[in-house]
């Protein structure tokens, strides 16, 4: 249930109340039952760290069926770098 804070204009006392979001906001001070205003309070709510979506809200990584498909294009195109052999063997037939 969230809290609010009051300020009475009468008085000058501030204090908070429980109140449900639903609730209609509250008229008079509990001290004096002057007329009353509501305060705009800081909030407690802070994110931090750095990439607090990518790392809490990102979802979780699962591994795709994919991945030994990227190992096996890597392993072909090391060997595709590679130089062919060379054949210093030459076909010499005498007629």
């Amino acid at each position: 249930m969230p809290i609010y804070e009051y300020k009475c204009r009468k008085c000058g006392k501030q204090f908070e109340a429980f109140q449900g979001i639903t609730d209609p906001e509250l008229k008079s001070c509990k001290f004096c039952k002057g007329k009353v205003s509501k305060i705009v309070s800081l909030s407690s709510f802070s994110l931090k760290g750095s990439g607090w979506y990518a790392t809490d809200y990102g979802g979780k990584k699962i591994p795709s069926a994919s991945t030994p498909a990227k190992e096996a294009t890597t392993e072909t195109t090391s060997a595709a770098s590679e130089p062919a052999p060379t054949n210093t063997k030459t076909d010499s037939k005498a007629d």
